[in-house]
């Protein structure tokens, strides 16, 4: 791939950061200050746009103040909690860059990797995600359920997701209005990513504990986004619907033709056990295959409803690339 690039021969003429934040009063100025400092640095026109998703803490009053202060600050408040990736989507809707930084608020990942994306980016590439080599501050549990995660979606999604990566990466302007133009309601931004393709290199990194406050993807949320994903870029849990509707089917075929051969030889079986366990069998298997189709009929649905995906209540500074 390397070998068809187009390098960039100037620095990007201005520069976007988006950070959605929910409950980040701990973390707020510590961010602005670490992203500040690594904009400067780089001599190139920014913005920072920082997105409130609904905090119920001091976040929103504590960017208003920042914005006050700092002319290169934009911060958005949403009309409620619409989710991480809707927050940041509205975030990304904003940015005016010719290049834009995605960041979580929570800084495990490191800002002053920006520096080295940008060389990346003049080499010619669309898109500079971050791959970790490490994720500290995890459980285990959370770290082998990433794991499995990142390799059974790439082999069922039909898209290549880089595995052991988050929603942290460096996206040209093309790459950015690419992805943009997806408005599908459930979101899995980093897979959209690979989706609209564009040149894509990894930058390796070792991801640090939380800076403060408590985490906003325990596991519960970290596997309701994993099946997000996975109903969002496959079908295979259809198939799987369909291969165990016609195991049960065959398995109940050879099942009928023992209950007649054992009745041919004379041998009564009473039939209230095996009977209920099929009953039950094929009940359970009817109900399963019902919920996988009603999963993607509700989203269907969903969709088909055409409502904005976010809804923005208040706007705080105006900054000009």
């Amino acid at each position: 791939m390397s070998s068809s690039l187009t390098p960039r021969t100037a620095p990007p003429s201005s520069l976007s950061v988006v950070a959605p934040c929910y409950n980040e009063e701990e973390v707020i100025h510590t961010l602005h200050q670490r992203l500040s400092e690594v904009l400067k640095y780089l001599q190139i026109p920014y913005e920072i746009v920082l997105v409130d998703d609904g905090s119920r803490d001091r976040t929103w009053p504590l960017m208003r103040e920042l914005s006050a202060q700092d002319p290169h600050l934009k911060c958005i408040k949403l009309s409620r909690n619409f989710g991480h990736q809707m927050a940041l989507t509205c975030g990304l809707d904003q940015a005016t860059g010719e290049v834009i930084l995605v960041i979580d608020a929570d800084l495990q990942d490191p800002p002053e990797l920006l520096p080295k994306m940008i060389e990346k980016w003049k080499e010619g590439y669309d898109v500079i995600y971050g791959k970790r080599n490490s994720r500290a501050g995890e459980t285990a549990a959370k770290k082998f359920f990433a794991y499995a995660f990142y390799r059974i979606l790439t082999r069922i999604a039909g898209v290549s997701i880089p595995e052991d990566t988050g929603d942290f990466r460096l996206l040209s302007r093309p790459a950015l209005d690419g992805l943009m133009s997806l408005r599908e309601r459930h979101r899995f931004i980093r897979g959209m990513v690979s989706w609209v393709g564009f040149a894509q290199t990894p930058i390796l990194y070792e991801r640090s504990e939380r800076f403060a406050g408590e985490t906003k993807y325990p596991f519960r949320k970290s596997l309701l986004l994993a099946f997000n994903a996975i109903i969002s870029f496959s079908y295979i849990p259809l198939r799987i619907a369909s291969y165990l509707g016609v195991g049960v089917s065959i398995f109940a075929a050879i099942y009928i033709v023992i209950i007649i051969a054992l009745k041919i030889m004379g041998i009564n079986v009473p039939g209230y056990t095996s009977m209920m366990a099929t009953i039950l069998l094929l009940g359970g298997s009817q109900l399963l295959v019902l919920g996988i189709m009603g999963e993607y009929i509700g989203r269907i649905f969903e969709q088909g409803q055409n409502r904005p995906l976010y809804l923005i209540d208040a706007i705080a500074g105006n900054p000009k690339l």
